[in-house]
């Protein structure tokens, strides 16, 4: 029987659809097949379980090496070594800038070792100096640390300092030398560093290549075989350890957390030590390495847990959680962080501060250790004054605010928070606006102190002489070095310790360092308390009115260069006016510099052709008296553009 020439028509239309549509579904059942994954944890008692991080100075391969092991346990689908995923960097500015943010991203993964299945918990760190608060961290929860050493650059300041953490909490370090396939490394040397400055055995250093894959797996037996497993019993009471939260718009706040002893299951109701307030524990899992829901988790397993948590601030780190009606001894916390760097953020358009608020506040969310306040100047309208943990950690927060949120953004220059001991009290200054304009024996204030921080810096014995030159200028104390190891002069390096006032080192210290040391240098600082200077507040004057954001603090050694530089930079950018303005800076009632801005002229005598001069005079004094009515009440209103480029260029 033929069939009709539409029904043949329709049937050739739909049989490539509905091919189509099987290959879709087949293609949907895969994915969900290959990413729903589910562990059984009652698999891995504490005697099986590895919790261990990553630590290293900056760019020494420790993303890459996360990447690799996630890879050879089967954690995600192993691909092309070389590539590098940044599987635990999960913000687009960690993968733009290649670095490790303040957040702390655990991943767990299943390893199989003579015969046995193990459960290693891999904790990230971050790398840089202004984020050695998130590394004290993220060792609480670990038992070992992979140190993690380029063997291109050797042992470097943050590696010094990350070694001494790790080394203070008693954790089992496991040495790493990596990059070995670069064409410049030198293997031999950098154990010996390793030897000298730590007192670590040559045999113990495992040297490998995260790029290409090279020795990663000895890497992995080395944590099973070295790193002591956690202890804990499922028998007591539930005892965890808050380290970390992030924030969900639908299931609030997540909190990271490691068991100590007891379990934790959904359902379960948890008390937190440091507030008191009750929560219900709606869900838990483990990262691997994404969010994967479990039934409960046991003693030494780290994971997540939701529990209706609506603020960051209940979240608090390094609190313990335990379960309703069972009290247990709350385990010692963290220090609190501290701002070392203020900043004062404010809106291009200054109707949109509401909004720029609101993104703040959200962005704080993931980002705990940001501080926020309120303020308010005349030239910039309302803003927000935030404190930061370091110079890098502002930076990246201004490019989280303008990717993640579209903000369009005035970042004041940054200042560090000063002591101001007046007669009766002690007053912590972050502002430049709420400096003292003058302080003496005179006045209520009797001393400022500022903050201190004490330096090392490690660099080839080439660039020594510049880099004390560049402590010098920026007013060290207790400048002491010492060389790290000895050899060519190609090779030898010199650590040089001093004290260093933290506003000197705010600002381009680290550019200059880089660029003194043809970038070979690296730096790391801690916190060194406070130290009594000569500090004066500069402010700038337009037309003999003040301009608050342009406040500074600065030393009273440098007061004239800084006056002239900044004069030069307002004189460039502010518009010139009707009326002549005098640019100046002023500490106290002293100008220390001033440029003059002349005023638009027009030619009041264009029209006057032929007769006596006087005509002409006449004219001329005319405009000069108007000028000087208009300069007595004219305000010079500095555009947001200028501020931008002011500020930019600093």
């Amino acid at each position: 029987m033929l069939l009709p020439w539409r029904f043949r028509a329709c049937t050739g239309v739909l049989q490539p659809a509905q091919g189509m549509f099987r290959c879709l579904s087949a293609f949907t059942r895969g994915t969900t097949s290959a990413t729903d994954k589910s562990i059984d944890m009652t698999e891995f008692p504490c005697e099986v379980i590895r919790n261990f991080s990553i630590v290293a100075h900056i760019d020494h391969g420790k993303s890459t090496l996360a990447d690799r092991s996630v890879q050879l346990t089967g954690t995600i689908p192993r691909k092309v070594f070389g590539a590098n995923q940044q599987v635990l960097d999960k913000l687009k500015v960690e993968r733009e800038r290649g670095i490790t943010d303040s957040g702390l991203t655990p991943c767990s993964m299943i390893y199989h070792s003579n015969r046995k299945k193990y459960l290693l918990n891999l904790i990230d760190t971050p790398g840089h100096v202004d984020f050695s608060w998130e590394v004290s961290r993220s060792l609480a929860a670990c038992q070992g640390a992979l140190l993690l050493v380029d063997a291109t650059q050797g042992v470097q300041a943050q590696s010094i300092s990350v070694f001494h953490i790790a080394k203070e909490r008693g954790l089992k370090i496991i040495p790493v030398l990596n990059k070995i396939d670069m064409p410049v490394a030198d293997p031999s040397r950098i154990v010996a560093q390793l030897q000298s400055m730590f007192g670590i055995d040559p045999a113990e250093v495992l040297q490998i290549s995260a790029k290409t894959g090279k020795g990663v797996e000895a890497v992995l037996e080395a944590v099973v075989e070295r790193i002591p497993p956690p202890s804990g019993s499922v028998h007591e009471p539930l005892k965890a350890l808050l380290f970390d939260s992030q924030y969900d718009r639908y299931r609030g706040v997540i909190s990271l957390v490691n068991i100590r002893d007891g379990v934790m299951r959904k359902g379960d109701r948890i008390v937190s030590c440091h507030t008191g307030k009750k929560y219900e524990v709606t869900e838990v899992g483990v990262m691997y390495p994404e969010e994967v829901p479990i039934t409960h988790l046991q003693p030494g397993q780290v994971g997540y847990i939701a529990c209706n948590m609506k603020e960051s601030t209940e979240a608090h780190v390094g609190d313990t959680l335990h379960q309703v009606n069972a009290p247990v001894d709350p385990m010692p916390g963290f220090q609190p962080t501290k701002a070392m760097v203020y900043a004062g953020v404010f809106p291009v358009d200054t109707n949109d501060f509401l909004k720029l608020e609101e993104s703040i506040r959200r962005l704080t969310l993931t980002d705990r250790s940001v501080t926020i306040q309120r303020e308010s100047s005349t030239a910039l309208g309302q803003g927000c004054r935030l404190g930061f943990l370091g110079t890098l950690h502002m930076d990246v927060f201004r490019q989280r605010l303008e990717d993640e949120y579209d903000a369009n953004i005035i970042v004041t220059a940054p200042t560090v928070p000063y002591k101001v001991i007046t007669r009766d009290q002690t007053v912590i200054v972050s502002n430049p606006t709420d400096f003292p304009d003058e302080w003496g024996p005179a006045s209520r204030v009797r001393e400022v102190q500022e903050p201190m921080v004490k330096a090392s810096i490690i660099v080839p014995e080439e660039y020594l002489g510049d880099m004390m030159d560049l402590c010098f200028s920026r007013r060290a104390d207790d400048l002491d070095h010492r060389y790290l190891d000895s050899g060519t002069s190609t090779s030898a390096r010199v650590m040089l310790t001093c004290t260093l006032p933290l506003s000197e080192i705010v600002t381009d210290f680290f550019d200059q360092l880089k660029s003194r040391s043809s970038g070979y240098a690296s730096f790391d600082y801690e916190d060194a308390g406070y130290k009594a200077s000569d500090l004066v507040k500069m402010t700038f004057l337009l037309n003999g009115k003040p301009v608050d954001a342009l406040a500074l603090v600065i030393h009273r050694s440098v007061e004239q260069k800084t006056g002239r530089t900044w004069v030069k930079k307002l004189h460039k950018v502010i518009p010139r006016q009707l009326f002549e303005v005098p640019i100046q800076a002023a500490v106290g009632k002293r100008i220390v510099a001033r440029e003059t801005l002349p005023a638009m002229r027009a030619d009041v005598t264009a029209g006057l052709y032929g007769g006596h001069y006087e005509r002409k005079l006449k004219h001329l004094e005319n405009q000069k008296e108007s000028k000087r009515r208009m300069k007595k009440i004219g305000n010079v209103d500095l555009p947001q553009d200028a501020f931008f480029d002011i500020l930019s260029t600093r």
